[in-house]
């Protein structure tokens, strides 16, 4: 029978020891800055979700709303009274931002313990090399979701479909901790199909709706869908065909309830562990 794998219910759960742990702390409670600059709807309903999860567990948020027209000298600026701002102790940048602004001199811009997005290249280099760090949050999430129901990773061959740096190549990296076999698949992979057929744990992250169907999939794997899209219906759904392969996995993560719920989840594991390294 395949296991779904909720990470609805997991982040509920991650949520409630964060709470707990942060009421049993002293001074100031974790503080997260959100910055969004410009105003993308998508963008304005996931700031509007880490700011209510803030609130949920104890946290403090603040959210700072910049036009899109605002330069990238003042952005910077921004960054750097919030790095000194000993009440914020993780600082997010909403992406996308504006053409103009280079994200990747935000990602630098943010002190590396501060780092809750865990796209710093500091924070990066730790995380191949293998030590401890604040790192990406869904990739984190997907770690815990598996550990939460006990899937063994140890020795096992798993694909990586997708090589962002926000999702697939920490995936890949955290997966390399875990003593998992990776394969780091794209758009330029030869023979993809059969080497997604050949994995052990499959993880989707491409943002082409319901691409990866029945024939990808070996009998008995454990399938994760980092997909976010809309079908020709305008109905949610993931990278993965998920109604096509669901009798062919042994476990599977649905869309929506799946992946999503993690990465608030994670963020805010990662304000807590920020907040406690800076008193420590």
């Amino acid at each position: 029978m395949t296991e779904v794998l909720s990470g609805k219910a997991y982040a509920r759960i991650v949520r409630k020891s964060l709470k707990e742990q942060a009421l049993q702390l002293t001074g100031r409670p974790p503080g997260l800055a959100v910055i969004m600059v410009g105003n993308d709807p998508a963008s304005s309903v996931y700031v509007a979700s880490k700011e209510r999860a803030c609130r949920k567990v104890g946290f403090y948020s603040r959210v700072i709303h910049l036009p899109d027209t605002v330069p990238q000298k003042k952005l910077l600026e921004l960054i750097e009274e919030l790095n000194n701002d000993s009440s914020i102790h993780g600082i997010l940048v909403q992406l996308p931002v504006p053409d103009h602004i280079s994200a990747k001199a935000v990602a630098s811009a943010v002190l590396p313990s501060k780092d809750v997005d865990g796209f710093h290249p500091v924070n990066v280099g730790r995380l191949w090399r293998g030590e401890d760090g604040l790192f990406p949050c869904t990739p984190s999430g997907i770690i815990g979701l598996f550990h939460h129901h006990g899937i063994p990773l140890q020795g096992r061959n798993a694909i990586v479909v997708g090589r962002s740096n926000i999702v697939g190549k920490p995936m890949a990296a955290l997966l390399l901790r875990e003593n998992c076999t990776v394969t780091i698949a794209h758009s330029r992979t030869q023979n993809l199909i059969r080497k997604c057929s050949e994995a052990d744990i499959l993880i989707a992250a491409v943002g082409k709706p319901k691409m990866i169907t029945s024939e990808w999939i070996r009998e008995g794997a454990v399938v994760v869908d980092v997909g976010m899209n809309t079908d020709e219906q305008g109905n949610l759904c993931g990278d993965v065909d998920y109604h096509g392969i669901f009798d062919k996995c042994s476990a599977i993560t649905p869309v929506p309830g799946g992946v999503g719920p993690l990465t608030i989840a994670f963020l805010l594991k990662n304000t807590l562990a920020s907040r406690t390294s800076i008193l420590n």
